[in-house]
């Protein structure tokens, strides 16, 4: 028996400090390597730390709420030597975190990634289930970057049961596991599958949540599809299915999430009958970052912002004919989608834009980490989409869906939030017209979209109403000159006036 100290790690961010948020483990808990430690607030976002060893804690030196610096001692276990020795060795294998412990979302033996999944359930209830498999120390990303070791590549398949034949799921004379019938399951018609759900859906007392009987309902999605569901938190029994075989698509996990966060973002505190008047919180984490940043970006980099009032009439149009293509069913298009591609297109012509500043020289970016604000209830973040310029108007489109989802709810990786070299804000989601945004530390440019709204606008000297809005740029005024912030404003209100620019 050792003893093991466990330190607080620098988790790639290049930090100094993290705040303990909450702790997983009780002095006395038995751990698993890999198992989840801590959960500690970076300035840039949440992060589990994993157990690097097996063992029992012994001693927790520090309490929830408090500030500690990288190498600083947390946590104190004592190791088994036996299981020292067997840290390396292989794990046990076991069921995909997919598969939600119900036969509805197993995966079957012989699906890739490259083929829709259903479940054994689908083809045969009466089907023997299989034992329940023990959890493995799986390389689920917990991990960080030189820290720890991971499980043994895991296999996406059952184990097979003993009584099963190899072409089929058992040897029972009436095929109950046959592969026709998953082909029959497969091939369903998507409207047939569709009014299934929806009947299950509307059944009494399963508004929103499927009864176990519903639940043998094959759940159709790629391995990539449960992986994305897992991650937002989405229960794929939940969501409406609108592929043409009936299964779920990745467009599908996404609105589905997108709804939940918005509702969940509309909620409103109850009052605290005995609250105090006044209550001090400190400043750390996530707030403390974005005070430094504020800060450092206003009285360093002196701004310069600039307005400009758009006709967006033919970007609102050009937004209901993409909604309206199958092309893009099932993806979230939005005004911030045109104007993303219209910031991109001017940085393109006025580079200077696209840069960061020090003292001793300038550099100019050849590539665009495009941020998007988010408003989280940890604060303000802004996550990057990384090499947005190389994208087209679907694949940013579902970026931008997925990287504010992630944002939202406070799932957003350190490394999401570092290299950006332009931000835009949508202010007008708060009804708001216009405003002066500070830059992102690091970059020379931001822009602030407002919201679009019906105004008198003079078309061909005569008054129309038309779909307004109010473009705002705020620029390091060191690199960006007035003729190039200028320029750079007029491209992207050029755009949004006439966005079938973009396909020239």
């Amino acid at each position: 028996m050792s003893v093991h100290e466990f330190a607080l790690p620098d988790v790639g961010e290049g930090l100094t400090e993290a705040a303990i948020v909450q702790w997983h483990v009780a002095v006395g808990d038995t751990v698993e390597h890999n198992q989840t430690l801590v959960e500690i607030e970076t300035a840039k976002s949440l992060v589990e730390l994993p157990s690097p060893v097996a063992g029992t804690v012994r001693e927790l030196r520090v309490s929830e709420g408090e500030t500690v610096d990288v190498g600083t001692v947390i946590l104190v276990m004592s190791v088994n030597a036996d299981a020292q020795a067997g840290e390396g060795a292989p794990v046990p294998v076991a069921c995909d975190a997919a598969c939600d412990g119900s036969a509805s979302d197993t995966e079957t033996s012989g699906a890739t990634d490259s083929e829709p999944v259903t479940s054994e359930a689908a083809v045969s209830a009466a089907a023997p289930a299989p034992a329940p498999e023990p959890a493995s120390d799986e390389g689920s990303g917990s991990v960080l970057v030189g820290y720890g070791t991971q499980a043994a590549p895991r296999s996406r398949r059952r184990a097979r049961s003993s009584g099963r034949s190899p072409g089929g799921l058992g040897g029972n004379a009436q095929g109950l596991g046959s592969q026709a019938a998953k082909r029959n399951a497969l091939n369903a018609p998507a409207d047939q599958l569709s009014a299934s759900r929806q009947r299950r859906n509307l059944a009494p007392g399963n508004l929103g949540r499927l009864t176990p009987a519903a639940k043998a309902f094959p759940i159709i999605a790629k391995p990539p599809i449960r992986k994305l569901a897992r991650d937002l938190g989405v229960d794929l029994s939940d969501v409406e299915a609108t592929g043409l075989a009936g299964e779920t698509t990745r467009d599908d996990v996404l609105r589905h999430a997108k709804q939940a966060s918005v509702f969940k973002n509309l909620e409103t505190p109850a009052p605290e009958p005995e609250a105090a008047r006044e209550e001090v919180i400190p400043v750390r984490g996530v707030r403390k970052a974005i005070a430094n940043a504020m800060v450092s970006s206003m009285f360093t980099a002196p701004h310069v912002t600039l307005f400009v009032d758009v006709d967006a009439t033919r970007t609102m149009e050009f937004v209901k004919r993409l909604k309206e293509s199958p092309d893009f069913a099932g993806v979230k298009v939005s005004p911030l989608l045109i104007v993303a591609k219209a910031v991109m297109w001017a940085l393109r012509r006025n580079p200077t834009v696209n840069a960061s500043w020090s003292d001793e020289a300038y550099t100019l970016k050849r590539y665009v980490n495009l941020g998007i604000a988010a408003a989280t209830p940890r604060g303000l973040l802004v996550p990057n989409i990384k090499d947005a310029h190389e994208m087209g108007l679907k694949e940013l489109a579902e970026a931008i869906a997925e990287l504010t989802l992630r944002a939202r709810d406070g799932k957003t990786q350190p490394a999401e939030q570092q290299g950006g070299t332009f931000t835009i804000t949508n202010i007008g989601v708060f009804g708001m017209d216009s405003g002066t945004p500070i830059l992102n530390p690091g970059e020379v440019g931001i822009l602030a979209l407002g919201t679009i709204k019906d105004k008198p606008w003079v078309v061909d000297g005569e008054l129309r109403v038309r779909k307004v809005t109010t473009l705002t740029a705020s620029f390091d005024h060191r690199l960006v000159d007035g003729d190039v912030a200028s320029r750079f404003l007029a491209d992207v209100a050029q755009i949004v006036e006439e966005p079938a620019m973009l396909l020239d």
